[in-house]
């Protein structure tokens, strides 16, 4: 329910237009379900079998490419880290993106 309001309610973005709903753990939007997960290690999260191949990396906690790899052994093909990292490149769209 807890997501279900930050979403409907945003601060920034105002009210969403779309149509929510919650069902079992799952939250429902515009349609297409989204799953949330609460485990601690990424490499529990079970990404393959979501069907989830690109995931985004946004706790702050797993930064360094070691720590977000950890993604790839629950079948993500790929980690996008949205903080800084000590050892992954880091992209900019408009600066440096297209050497990627």
């Amino acid at each position: 329910k807890y997501a279900e309001y930050m979403l409907r309610y945003d601060t920034t973005h105002g009210v969403f237009k779309g149509t929510i709903a919650v069902e079992g753990s799952d939250l429902i939007v515009n349609g297409k379900k989204v799953k949330f997960y609460t485990e601690r290690d990424p490499a529990a999260i079970p990404w393959g079998e979501t069907g989830a191949d690109y995931i985004v990396e946004s706790t702050g906690v797993f930064t360094t490419t070691d720590k977000a790899s950890a993604h790839l052994k629950g079948g993500a093909k790929k980690v996008i880290i949205s903080a800084p990292s000590a050892d992954a490149p880091m992209y900019v769209m408009g600066v440096n993106n297209e050497t990627y």
